[in-house]
């Protein structure tokens, strides 16, 4: 029997989730539900009062739409199967669901490193050069940018969904996961996986590799001008948006390093499932909190919104 052929003795998986405990699967649920609501919500909401208030029709805010995007389509995948799971004895998922699982959520994670890194050279161009910033920082490299971002995460996701869901799965098919996590289904495959962790390990360190020397070189430049240069308005402006973004990158990239840039040797199920919570249902909420609650661009353009239309109801 082929390798392929063996792939489909499994026709479906089960996600063994966090704890069997009954009251603390409640209690999970509930805290989970509320983190999900607000990131759902957060990040739709987010979206619309970008497309809507003209005062955020920039490319830093352009960015910052699809990040939330990203942010939404990625916990998406993530968290209603595993809200339904803590109220359910059933935790099975499709082998073709797992497989559609893993890859929307790799698709927009890889999505998210390059639009961090987009978000980063976006800062640098507005304080270092803020002259030449609407030349530099056209339309047309905006839209490229993210959808390069989009391509690379597409095409990533393709290569590791096809060679994790082309091994076999023949002695087991319980992942001691909450979802389809490329390595815990590694972990649990009878075949030879050294050439998958291999691709995992490449693949996200030159993702992470590429993606942070551009970080980092645009945050060099950015402390040279300060350094050289007293910052006027626009410039003090811009600098501000930079501390949230760097705390965003700092969060999401740190917990990532420590997932997918180590081989299955040392690799511990149990010890990384719960820090994957973090990664797949708190950041997308903390990305929206960082950006919502310290930008003073938001708020205005938030409280503008709400006076037109509470003006506009008023007139009706």
């Amino acid at each position: 029997m082929d390798r392929g052929n063996r792939s489909t003795m499994v026709h479906e998986f089960i996600l063994m989730g966090f704890m069997d405990s009954p009251q603390l699967q409640v209690v999970l649920f509930m805290v989970f539900l509320m983190i999900y609501t607000i990131t759902l919500l957060g990040n739709l909401g987010m979206i619309v009062l970008i497309e809507i208030a003209p005062q955020l029709h920039t490319p830093m805010y352009f960015f910052f739409s699809h990040l939330s995007f990203c942010d939404l389509c990625y916990s998406s995948a993530i968290a209603p199967k595993m809200l339904l799971n803590f109220l359910r004895e059933d935790k099975t998922i499709s082998f073709a669901g797992c497989a559609a699982q893993s890859h929307v959520f790799v698709s927009f994670l890889d999505a998210e490193y390059f639009l961090l890194s987009a978000m980063a050279y976006d800062r640098c161009v507005a304080i270092c050069k803020p002259l030449l910033y609407n030349i530099i920082m056209s339309r047309q490299l905006c839209v490229s940018l993210v959808a390069g971002a989009y391509t690379i995460g597409l095409v990533d996701s393709l290569v590791h969904t096809h060679f994790t869901f082309w091994l076999s799965f023949c002695s087991s098919n319980v992942i001691n996961h909450f979802f389809c996590d490329v390595p815990a289904l590694l972990a649990l495959s009878c075949s030879d996986t050294w050439l998958n962790n291999l691709l995992l390990f490449i693949t996200m360190s030159v993702v992470e590799i590429s993606t942070t020397l551009l970080i980092l070189v645009s945050y060099l430049y950015i402390l040279l001008t300060i350094i050289q240069t007293r910052l006027a308005e626009g410039k003090q402006k811009a600098f501000g948006t930079c501390a949230s973004l760097l705390l965003c990158i700092t969060i999401f990239r740190g917990t990532l390093l420590f997932m997918y840039t180590r081989l299955s040797s040392s690799y511990s199920l149990d010890t990384d499932k719960m820090a994957s919570v973090f990664y797949t249902v708190v950041i997308p909420m903390l990305n929206l909190l960082i950006y919502s609650l310290t930008n003073k661009d938001v708020k205005n353009a938030l409280g503008r919104v709400m006076l037109r239309n509470y003006f506009s109801s008023s007139l009706h």
